[in-house]
């Protein structure tokens, strides 16, 4: 492999890898600021991040509002506490090594002030803000409010190109990197745009160098490209280093940060981790955001994907080949469906699928009496951790709804994201992972339960392989 140089990011040379930003209490200041004491970029995240209390155990994120507003009140509380709590741990953790980053997702409920909330106590702890999820075209005028650099998660070079044309060309000079997360590897949330095939991985090498050709013109030749998804050994990149066509670069590491000692996730989840067969991490978009994600395949996602499987469309009148009447709900209310539907339906309801819920899409979806008394507690519970949820029908906008019927084919993101990252049941939550998580199970360093420390998986990472 190449040798690895120091890249010059915020002002200070640094390793070229970064520890990506995952979500919900996953990157904390313990891992973020060991990434940073072995001499790289260290991401804690911002997206409802734990505070402790006088015990060190994490304060449980309970909601006493009776309406949404007052709930989502409580939320962003929640979120600033913790966000600064984790910066003050990972700062202390670094060592005055390395970088830190907070890690904001521009879709989570109350983004902005989030992050203002958390820059207002620890502009000095924090040196630049990644960002996703969206299109963040205030990302900008913030980071540079507060003179930290920020770093925009994008997936295509046309979505850099209309945040640089609409927004980041005014403050180009705290722009500390643009990372391209690719849209078919990366865990979590993913940028696939209506126009591309989920099914069609493409490679991102052309993806990158059409990225740095826009970044060339825009003036950005020393502005480096960060490469997140997919990354695992470094010498599978060498052709990227010292490259015209890609310019500076560095690597953002998500999923490998997972299996350290200083990772937050359960033992059980680590345990999965080293258990994974190629093809285990689907792309699915049961999101309540909306975006496509990466997820392991587990008894959650099938519950989802048989869930919606369990659909056919209706009318509430006569309409064409949907002329045959179906009973549905307590009133017994007639709606009409096809002959074909309804043989399904009554296959379905024979099975214990009694309940019937409607979707925004005029379609009935078949679940059971304790899935349907689930499903509508937790829209009822809902604390608008998104700027707009699909699942619930909040927006945090004026109305407080997105003037849509809420979905019951999606579920509460806050609720499973918290659950699992509080040691909840691996096989019942959802547990986002990148597609390359599987080499876990094939290295043999990861043999006889060995689990390494931050400090030594950043050692192995820069030897190459």
């Amino acid at each position: 492999m190449k040798a690895l140089n120091a890249i010059r990011i915020a002002g200070q040379e640094v390793l070229p890898i970064i520890e990506g930003g995952k979500g919900v209490a996953i990157s904390n200041g313990l891992s973020s600021g060991s990434w940073a004491a072995s001499g790289g970029i260290g991401t804690f995240s911002g997206v409802n991040a734990d505070s402790y209390d006088n015990g060190g155990k994490p304060i449980p994120q309970i909601y006493s509002g009776r309406t949404r507003r007052e709930r989502h009140e409580e939320l962003v509380r929640y979120a600033i506490d913790g966000g600064i709590e984790q910066a003050r741990i990972a700062h202390e953790t670094r060592g005055n090594q390395g970088r830190l980053h907070i890690n904001i997702l521009w879709e989570m409920g109350g983004a902005e002030r989030v992050l203002t909330g958390v820059l207002d106590k620890c502009r000095d702890l924090v040196h630049g803000v990644t960002c996703g999820a969206g299109m963040p075209y205030r990302l900008a005028e913030i980071a540079a409010s507060y003179r930290t650099h920020y770093y925009p998660i994008i997936s295509s070079a046309r979505a850099f190109r209309a945040l640089w044309k609409r927004a980041y060309h005014k403050f180009a000079e705290f722009l500390g990197g643009v990372v391209y997360e690719d849209p078919w590897l990366a865990g979590g949330h993913n940028g696939l745009s209506n126009s591309e095939d989920s099914r069609e991985p493409e490679d991102p090498y052309p993806r990158v160098v059409a990225l740095r050709k826009v970044m060339n013109e825009a003036g950005l030749h020393d502005t480096p490209i960060i490469m997140a998804g997919g990354v695992w050994w470094l010498s599978e990149w060498d052709h990227w280093l010292d490259n015209p066509e890609v310019g500076p670069v560095a690597f953002q590491f998500g999923t490998r940060p997972l299996l350290t000692k200083e990772s937050p996730i359960s033992e059980d989840w680590k345990n999965r981790l080293v258990k994974l067969k190629q093809g285990d991490v689907h792309l699915h978009k049961f999101s309540p955001t909306g975006f496509y994600s990466s997820a392991v395949q587990n008894a959650f996602l099938n519950e989802l994907q048989d869930r919606s499987d369990r659909q056919i469309p209706f009318t509430a009148e006569e309409v064409g080949a949907h002329d045959t009447p179906l009973s549905i709900g307590a009133r017994k209310g007639v709606v009409y469906v096809t002959a074909e539907d309804r043989a399904c339906a009554e296959n379905w309801l024979s099975q214990g699928f009694t309940e019937t819920l409607k979707t925004p899409d005029s379609t009935l979806i078949f679940v059971t009496t304790q899935k349907a008394e689930e499903i509508r507690a937790d829209q009822s519970a809902c604390m608008g951790c998104l700027s707009a949820c699909s699942f619930s029908n909040w927006s945090q906008g004026k109305t407080g709804s997105t003037g849509r019927k809420a979905d019951p084919r999606s579920f509460c993101i806050q609720k499973t994201l918290q659950n699992i990252a509080h040691d909840g049941n691996i096989e019942e939550e959802l547990m986002f992972a990148g597609h390359n998580a599987y080499r876990f199970g094939r290295d043999p360093w990861y043999r006889n339960g060995f689990v390494p420390s931050v400090k030594q998986l950043v050692e192995r990472i820069i030897t190459g392989s």
